[in-house]
């Protein structure tokens, strides 16, 4: 594959955009602002639930059901998203995707009952699952290798923005108008991102279409050698247990701030969201501290389970100061440990990169409609405790599995 860096000036064997060029920029801001349309969308709900199960008259559980409704259809398309990629190309499909997603979010405020919020947010996280699906295939495809965990902590800092701002934005218009109009300025935001993406993501210079696969490398052979690896099986453990966790906490701390000691109007509630802008820094940083140390990904990750551990065991605390400073560290752990997972996903895979990266989201947004439903009835049942409890098992069983199956300073294939 002969071609010529525009941006580098390089002709020959295309390496990646570097660091500092106009192409490596362009990737960056691109898939930021493809992360930042995502994520707006399709967390908007969540800082609306408390005012949507009061409006339609369902559970906690239930109102979360929204939220999972969405990853759940983001979860189950990730992979043929990943195959039409293969065939059509990167930017085509991430196109399509963010293009249907924002017509869908339009649809969603006019939803008159829960079954259909419910079908158009499943909709809606299927259009979605075309960006996580590619994106970090795209990126290291187009990104020096050696860049290439700066790089992909980048795009995860653009994913966080848009997780913030779908819900800083959505809560207060909520509580001051209804829940409806909320999110149908979530979509109007992520309409101007998609505009962003179109216009800054560079053409592809490193992708190769898969036209006619050879016999044995299909994409049902380039799937199961993906699941056959145990260090891929463990990062994919990684995004199951540790989004499941997150997505716990953050679905069901507006219903604990809104109960007694603290009764917070649920405008003041969801301030806490700003916690990810501490998800936004971590990202980067953890990328960034990977390619200094010795020890590679590994000790990161493990440090980021740390972090995580240690902000949620100080929201146990009945006082206000004490959770904020818990949830600031268990989100700056939680996106730093993805971060890391995700961007060593596509680096360890033998074939089928994109197969490779929807796997781990796969995993990532299954734990995230499953787990982060789940937690609901230990929240109903037993309180903030009980779902505290739940979530520390969660990153138990991560961090277990992260030191008896990966290796430290490993980027290459099995």
């Amino acid at each position: 594959m002969t071609r010529r860096d525009d941006a580098t000036g390089f002709s020959g064997q295309f390496t990646g955009h570097r660091r500092g060029s106009p192409g490596y920029r362009g990737v960056l801001v691109g898939l930021a602002a493809a992360g930042v349309a995502t994520f707006a969308q399709l967390y908007s709900l969540q800082g609306v639930l408390p005012e949507l199960a009061a409006d339609l008259g369902i559970s906690a559980s239930s109102a979360a059901l929204t939220v999972s409704a969405a990853t759940l259809g983001l979860a189950v398309t990730v992979i043929p998203w990943s195959a039409a990629a293969d065939r059509f190309g990167r930017l085509p499909a991430m196109r399509l995707a963010i293009l249907a997603a924002v017509v869908l979010g339009l649809a969603v405020p006019l939803s008159p009952n829960l079954p259909v919020l419910l079908g158009l947010r499943f909709l809606e996280g299927a259009a979605l699952g075309g960006i996580p699906a590619v994106a970090l295939a795209y990126l290291s495809e187009e990104v020096s290798r050696l860049h290439a965990a700066v790089a992909a902590g980048t795009y995860v800092s653009g994913t966080t923005i848009g997780g913030l701002a779908g819900r800083i934005l959505a809560a207060p218009l909520a509580e001051l108008v209804n829940w409806r109009v909320g999110v149908a300025a979530v979509s109007l935001l992520a309409a101007g991102a998609a505009a962003v993406f179109m216009l800054t993501a560079p053409r592809q210079h490193g992708f190769v279409p898969v036209r006619r696969a050879a016999p044995g490398h299909g994409l049902a052979a380039r799937l199961a050698a993906n699941l056959r690896s145990p260090r891929l099986l463990a990062l994919y453990a990684q995004g199951f247990l540790l989004m499941g966790g997150f997505v716990a906490v953050y679905n069901y701390l507006g219903f604990r701030l809104g109960e007694p000691p603290f009764g917070l109007p649920q405008s003041l509630a969801s301030s806490l969201f700003l916690a990810y802008l501490a998800g936004t820094w971590s990202s980067r940083a953890a990328g960034t501290l990977a390619a200094r140390l010795r020890g590679g990904r590994k000790p990161v990750l493990l440090l980021s389970l740390g972090g995580m551990a240690a902000g949620l065991a100080l929201t146990l605390a009945d006082n206000l100061p004490a959770i904020v400073a818990g949830l600031l560290v268990f989100t700056a752990g939680f996106f730093a440990a993805h971060s890391i997972a995700s961007g060593w996903t596509p680096l360890l895979a033998r074939e089928g990169r994109a197969q490779a990266s929807s796997l781990y989201n796969l995993f990532y947004y299954t734990g995230s409609s499953l787990l982060g439903w789940v937690g609901g009835y230990y929240f109903q049942q037993g309180g903030w405790r009980f779902l505290v409890l739940f979530v520390g098992v969660l990153l138990l069983a991560a961090a277990l599995v992260a030191v008896l199956v990966l290796r430290s300073n490993d980027d290459g294939g099995e």
